[in-house]
């Protein structure tokens, strides 16, 4: 199994386990992640169970820099935290794409290339390093929050992971622009 696999099979796991939790459980372990939105996987030991237990020795640092998988989790994790707080309705939903998410903040009617969606969601897509995506990466998942969108955190977690590999990068941001203009409408006047 390829370590690409591992995480998404890992973060998979971890969300079933954050959204099976009791409420109150529930609800503590949330905004503890919620704390480690903006910083570097490691940082906050109050954090480390909630990501690295049961994560594969396969996807651990052993040099005590963060690998690009613990870097996919961490991220993957804490902004699901802020995405679903103060929300009834799960916000992890397979199949949900960051670029579809994105697409759905433009207002009706407005040409996704002209829209202020845009401008950030390309300062995202461009950033080169985890600090800077995360920075973009929170802007963005506190709009979807706010406009009760939910995103697949696998693929993101995914999508994270394969954004610091310069060969994978391209393939990333090929789909998020795909994702983000493909009209929505087409998808209901074809079904």
């Amino acid at each position: 199994m390829t370590q690409r696999q591992q995480l998404q099979q890992y973060v998979a796991a971890r969300l079933r386990w954050l959204q099976t939790l009791p409420e109150h459980p529930r609800k503590a372990q949330l905004a503890n992640l919620r704390r480690g939105v903006g910083r570097v996987p490691g940082d906050l030991p109050e954090l480390w169970g909630a990501f690295l237990q049961d994560m594969p020795e396969d996807l651990q640092s052993s040099t005590g820099n963060p690998t690009p998988a613990e870097w996919a989790i961490y991220l993957s994790l804490t902004l699901y935290a802020l995405h679903q707080q103060g929300q009834t309705s799960p916000m992890y939903r397979e199949g949900e794409g960051l670029g579809k998410a994105a697409r759905l903040l433009v207002p009706p009617g407005q040409d996704p290339g002209e829209s202020n969606i845009q401008k950030r969601f390309n300062a995202l897509a461009t950033a080169a390093q985890m600090p800077e995506i995360s920075h973009h990466l929170r802007g963005m998942i506190q709009l979807l929050r706010a406009g009760g969108i939910p995103l697949d955190y696998v693929q993101l977690a995914c999508d994270l992971y394969d954004l610091q590999f310069p060969d994978a990068m391209p393939h990333v941001r090929l789909r998020w622009g795909q994702d983000f203009y493909h009209d929505p409408k087409e998808d209901t006047e074809n079904a």
